[in-house]
């Protein structure tokens, strides 16, 4: 159940792409984002890969290529796009129609994790609360899971709303992503594996803090250039109406 889940979520948000893509259209030359696309499946297969190592060290090789994590896949993708696009000299934004597409591919495989139970090593703690659920082992668990996917299900409204009304390329990525781990860096509190490595945080929990102070610099950093140019154009407006000497 939870390859098929997992095959289901890829089919998912590869066909949600090309829908929007058709739909909307993109900016990008084919050969800009055949770049793209292969940084991104790229450095998430090695940002996958890494975190999931990073979880465990002592994983022996086969182990190693067996498992993956998804904040090291979204990671590792970010950060393979962005290379490829420095590489390649394309200096817009190319996130925003992959929001949803990860968004949906993530809830829907999401489902085969639950339905795993400890077995995935995703499963919360065991907790007295109403909601908690015993799969497989019997012992009624936070069901983090699907706390993950209504999150997901309330974020893909949000980033919708974002990308129809922002004026800059990349805000709704930008905030899926920004969203989603901040939300992991907490829910992840919840979950007994991986084990904390550092300041009771564990290697996922670090991860999302890199991702968190990167897009913090990142939105000062636009914050700062909408400023610069709102001050700009209000030095032009009062050259036009000031008079001459």
């Amino acid at each position: 159940m939870h390859f098929l889940f997992e095959a289901l979520g890829y089919f998912a948000g590869i066909s949600l792409y090309a829908w929007q893509r058709a739909r909307h259209g993109d900016a990008l030359s084919h050969e800009s984002r055949a770049t793209v696309l292969a940084g991104a499946a790229l450095g998430a297969l090695i940002g996958s890969r890494l975190l999931h190592w990073l979880c465990d060290p002592h994983l022996d090789l086969f182990s190693l290529f067996e498992g993956k994590t998804i904040l090291g896949g979204l990671l590792g993708g970010l950060i393979g796009v962005e290379l490829a696009k420095k590489r390649s000299g394309i200096e817009r934004s190319t996130g925003d129609l992959l929001a949803e597409p990860l968004i949906v591919a993530i809830a829907v495989g999401r489902v085969g994790c639950f339905l795993l139970g400890p077995a995935d090593h995703t499963a919360g703690l065991p907790t007295s609360l109403p909601w908690g659920i015993a799969i497989g082992d019997g012992v009624r668990r936070h069901p983090v899971a699907l706390y993950e996917i209504a999150f997901l299900l309330m974020l893909l409204p949000l980033t919708r709303f974002v990308r129809a009304r922002s004026r800059h390329e990349g805000d709704a990525f930008r905030v899926f992503l920004s969203s989603y781990l901040l939300f992991r860096l907490f829910v992840d509190f919840l979950k007994p594996d991986p084990a904390p490595i550092f300041g009771g945080l564990t290697s996922l929990q670090w991860a999302c803090v890199a991702g968190l102070l990167y897009y913090g610099a990142v939105f000062t950093n636009d914050q700062r250039s909408a400023a610069v140019s709102v001050l700009r154009l209000r030095r032009l407006h009062l050259h036009d109406v000031l008079p001459e000497d």
